[in-house]
């Protein structure tokens, strides 16, 4: 029987994910090193993987594009992945331990189970398959559950009677006060980092996913760690008494702009979903951000809007937004909106509140600037002169009212009571990251298959977010 070239391949994959998996069971060591241990050990292994591991396995973890040069990235890149886990998480070693898991089982079932089960396949990455995907959720979320707990368990034990080191010394920043304990917060947070996670390893932003699922996956975590349910539950009431409120102005304001023309259908039925959870959450204040980012971003798509049609880059459906819309620019707003009632941290999450919405208005605003008035338009990537609304273009005069636009978006946070006046040029930088990020990724896939438009609004909301609220913890300020 011949052996075909997908069989090969198929073997190696599995081989390969097999050890990616494998490996995983180191973790369990965690429970009983001191962080100094640790990353002693995980530096190890990447001596190990980059002098040793391909010589002695006889390549057969090398993918066919990786033989001739013997070397494998992803190889190197997974125990250097665990060493920042660790370095990072130094006193929190039960949270290095739960990303690990996601790394090690949930990335690598997803592979596996994608290569083997089948199935249909993403509609935004037709190179993943929903089973993958599915098989990343459950997986991660379970083995990141398990070493958690394994982890911490260890770390109370060895506290009781004295016989653990990091028991002894970290027992106070690790679990004295974290929600982890409650079963109930454990398993919602681990299943929310194991989702975030999943999600980014299914997009096709070519990094390599034993990067950019630890660093999703650590800082859904770590947020998730702010979460005390006793400030949910004394939350929830206030949450409540705002939902008739928080009904009929969403209806009302839905009304007023499916016949102003500025959403569609599914707009109508999509928006005030959200809508509603915002206002609930974080009042009227936290609402008038999502206001002012629609009304600003509604004009901008009517600002030369027949010389955009005619073109052939004006929105569709005359610019209405529907539901993808929708979701795809307030998600982040709506769950930054929660943690501030839902956490210790209010400032932050209020910071990312605003830069989440700061940031989607600065991408729509200058990207609608840009096609209407922008003489200049450069590809992101190379400042090379591209044709107005080419995925990753950006132009001079887009940029400033973006600038400009996420200018008010934080100045209208400051005005409502929401950050301090310090927070407002943060904010505009976090926005201005959060589009540049989408601007470069978009011109990175202008040469083979384009990004959805509406995963990367999203991913953009989210990195604006998580740059505004990093910027005002570094000043001191949350």
């Amino acid at each position: 029987m011949s052996v075909t070239r997908e069989s090969v391949e198929l073997r190696t994959e599995l081989t390969r994910k097999a050890v990616h998996i494998g490996t995983g069971a180191f973790a369990l060591a965690l429970r009983w090193l001191a962080p100094i241990e640790a990353a002693l050990a995980t530096a190890g292994a990447l001596v190990f993987n980059l002098l040793l591991l391909h010589r002695l396995t006889g390549r057969a973890l090398l993918r066919e594009h990786e033989r001739p040069s013997g070397f494998s990235r992803g190889v190197a890149l997974y125990p250097v992945a665990v060493l920042a886990l660790v370095l990072v998480f130094s006193r929190r070693l039960e949270l290095a331990a739960a990303v690990w898991g996601l790394l090690a089982v949930g990335d690598g079932m997803a592979a596996v189970v994608g290569r083997l089960a089948g199935g249909p396949r993403l509609a935004w990455n037709p190179a993943k398959r929903w089973s993958g995907l599915v098989a990343f959720v459950l997986y991660g979320t379970a083995a990141a559950a398990f070493l958690l707990r394994w982890t911490q368990r260890g770390v109370l034990d060895g506290a009781s009677d004295g016989s653990s080191a990091i028991g002894a010394s970290f027992l106070a920043a690790s679990v004295a006060d974290a929600w982890l304990p409650d079963p109930a917060f454990l398993l919602l947070g681990c299943f929310a980092a194991a989702l975030a996670a999943a999600f980014a390893e299914s997009l096709d932003v070519r990094v390599d996913d034993n990067l950019l699922v630890p660093l999703v996956g650590a800082g859904v975590l770590w947020v998730a760690t702010w979460i005390e349910p006793g400030r949910v539950a004394a939350s929830a009431a206030d949450w409540s008494r705002a939902l008739v409120p928080a009904i009929v102005v969403n209806g009302v304001l839905a009304a007023a702009a499916y016949f102003a023309g500025g959403v569609g259908r599914s707009g109508v039925l999509g928006g005030p979903v959200l809508g509603t959870a915002l206002y609930a959450f974080a009042g009227i204040e936290g609402f008038v951000l999502l206001l002012t980012f629609f009304v600003l971003g509604t004009a901008a798509t009517r600002v030369g809007f027949a010389r955009k049609r005619q073109l052939g880059i004006a929105e569709e459906r005359g610019g209405r937004r529907g539901a993808a819309n929708a979701f795809a620019n307030t998600t982040t707003g709506v769950v930054c909106a929660f943690l501030a009632g839902a956490t210790g941290r209010p400032l932050l999450a209020l910071a990312a509140l605003t830069g989440a919405f700061a940031t989607a208005a600065f991408d729509t605003v200058s990207s609608e600037i840009g096609k209407a008035y922008g003489r200049r338009t450069l590809l992101i990537t190379s400042f090379r002169r591209v044709a107005p609304g080419t995925e990753g273009a950006v132009s001079l005069e887009g940029t400033l009212a973006g600038l400009a636009a996420a200018a008010l978006v934080a100045g209208v946070a400051w005005g409502t009571g929401r950050i301090p006046l310090v927070a407002v040029g943060l904010v505009v930088v976090g926005a201005f990251v959060g589009a540049t990020v989408e601007s470069y990724l978009g011109a990175l896939a202008s040469t083979g298959r384009p990004l959805d438009n509406h995963l990367m609004n999203f991913t953009n909301t989210v990195i604006g977010a998580a740059t505004a609220a990093v910027l005002v913890a570094a000043v001191g300020l949350g």
